[in-house]
């Protein structure tokens, strides 16, 4: 009788141990998910993110072999794709989305080997034209100053209006401040 109590007393204890652990996996998948919806991150082929700044200022750039997109809930959003970067910003808002500094890697490091940054706004169909157009030039604007502020000199950073400024793709995709490296 004893050899059955312990026998009964391992497999109640084993089946509390397994429903713990589903009872931990649930909860643990569940934080995943949550600290999931604040952003998304997505891997594609080719491109470079930095580091935080070093010591005395220096940026460290560090080669990274995938494409990062941060979708922010807002609208606010950063993509990196064939050496452009893409910040999307929320309707009526100039205010960036986290990363921008990592995203810029690509562009800095172009600088620093002597090519120039050409940054140009762009703004969606609706609402006032004049108040877009200000609005997407305020936008290029503040990516400018994420780049000076990162240690580009202002001399390599070139503020362009587009012949359009009405951006192509939706309304959310229009809402957009382009920088591209040229020669």
């Amino acid at each position: 009788m004893n050899n059955d109590d312990s026998q009964q007393n391992f497999a109640l204890g084993f089946l509390v141990a397994l429903i713990a652990l589903v009872i931990m996996f649930v909860i643990g998948i569940a934080f995943w998910h949550k600290g999931l919806g604040a952003a998304t991150v997505q891997a594609k082929p080719a491109v470079a993110v930095s580091a935080p700044a070093a010591p005395g200022g220096a940026v460290q750039v560090t080669e990274v072999t995938e494409t990062v997109t941060v979708v922010i809930p807002d609208g606010a959003s950063i993509r990196v794709v064939g050496g452009v970067v893409n910040f999307y910003f929320a309707t009526g808002s100039a205010d960036l989305a986290p990363g921008a500094a990592e995203a810029l890697a690509l562009v800095i490091k172009g600088v620093e080997g002597g090519r120039k940054a050409v940054v140009s706004g762009f703004h969606d169909a609706t609402g006032d034209a004049a108040v877009n157009e200000e609005l997407a030039k305020n936008r290029a604007q503040m990516v400018r100053d994420v780049l000076t502020g990162l240690g580009v000199p202002a001399e390599k950073i070139d503020l362009q209006k587009p012949a359009v400024t009405a951006g192509s793709g939706n309304n959310a995709e229009a809402r957009r401040v382009e920088v591209k490296l040229v020669d």
